[in-house]
């Protein structure tokens, strides 16, 4: 399942893409028509709480429009609606360009802080924005939550 979130849903393509879902945005400012051509084009579910995209004729079958307002009942409505499966592909997309991530290189390791060098890993590298990834804390906090809304409950925000 490929996804396109608006504006106002950057924080749940975050979320999607720490799922591993191909979650992509727009560019600031686009208008509606041209979200929507995209999401035809690149053949993906527009997700949107813009309820007047609704109308445009072209956005049958491609939007997806989400009543709840914030992400922990928005990422149950995605399981419910979608079967999103929160569990999907962890941390093997960058939550930042969205593109797949690859096994860091050694030489790479040395970006991380130096208590997480010492980790087991995996680390991975987004080879297009460069980021390092490692599983520290903050990938175990990340990951309670992805846990949470598999089973169907909110998540700790």
């Amino acid at each position: 399942m490929r996804l396109l979130c608006d504006e106002m849903l950057g924080g749940l393509a975050r979320w999607l893409r720490a799922a591993g879902y191909d979650a992509a945005t727009p560019v600031p400012g686009d208008d509606d028509r041209r979200l929507i051509a995209r999401a035809a084009v690149e053949q993906r579910l527009f997700l949107t709480r813009d309820r007047p995209i609704v109308q445009h004729k072209a956005a049958a079958g491609l939007v997806v429009l989400l009543e709840s307002q914030h992400l922990d009942a928005q990422a149950l409505e995605l399981r419910r609606r979608l079967a999103v499966d929160w569990l999907a592909a962890p941390f093997t997309r960058c939550l930042r360009c969205n593109l797949r991530l690859d096994p860091a290189p050694p030489q790479a390791l040395t970006r991380a802080p130096r208590q997480a060098q010492a980790l087991a890993g995996p680390f991975r590298l987004c080879p297009g924005c460069g980021r390092l990834y490692w599983p520290g804390s903050h990938a175990r906090r990340m990951r309670a939550r992805l846990e949470a809304w598999a089973a169907g409950l909110q998540g700790d925000g």
